[in-house]
């Protein structure tokens, strides 16, 4: 399987959690955000990534999460349940809303409700759920600066001691170096 990714983007991390967190071996290839070469607009018109290669290409970073999940079935990230399947997405769906706009408002300098967003947060419940969130939650800190609410904080530092997260807590050190 091959992944196309950017070590910067938070959509990139996502797949990478969770790819290692189900214990499957990559190919990682790294693409350039800000010279992206031609061939990736032949495996996702928009040009962007994450794009998971395993046979068929599949771009988008949830829809590789739950795809991995049926594909792989051991080491699920998805709760068995219908009921608790159908909330963990909802949470996914609703990134943006959760976190992600106030996120990337933040990036470009717009005052807006980010701390308010981190204090928000339930996270710690659900795998999935975590897996979809822990990306920005990471760069939120390191890369933004930001101080985390002490749950969310004590939560990250939890989750800092799985080796996906780890890894990923590596890469963003790099980043920042």
């Amino acid at each position: 399987m091959k992944l196309y990714d950017a070590a910067r983007c938070p959509f990139c991390a996502r797949v990478r959690i969770a790819l290692t967190e189900k214990g499957l071996d990559h190919e990682r290839v790294e693409i350039d955000l800000r010279n992206r070469p031609d061939w990736i607009y032949d495996l996702n018109p928009t040009g962007k990534v994450p794009v998971v290669d395993d046979g068929f290409v599949l771009p988008e970073s949830a829809v590789i999460m739950e795809y991995l999940d049926d594909r792989y079935p051991e080491q699920p990230l998805l709760p068995d349940d219908p009921k608790s399947r159908a909330v963990a997405r909802k949470w996914v769906f609703r990134f943006d809303d959760l976190l992600g706009d106030d996120y990337y408002a933040y990036r470009r300098g717009d005052p807006n409700r980010l701390e308010e967003r981190l204090a928000a947060l339930d996270l710690g419940r659900q795998r999935y759920v975590d897996i979809a969130f822990i990306p920005w939650v990471i760069r939120t800190k390191h890369m933004l600066g930001v101080e985390l609410p002490p749950r969310l904080d004590a939560w990250l530092d939890r989750a800092a001691e799985r080796p996906s997260v780890a890894a990923e807590l590596s890469i963003v050190a790099a980043l920042v170096a």
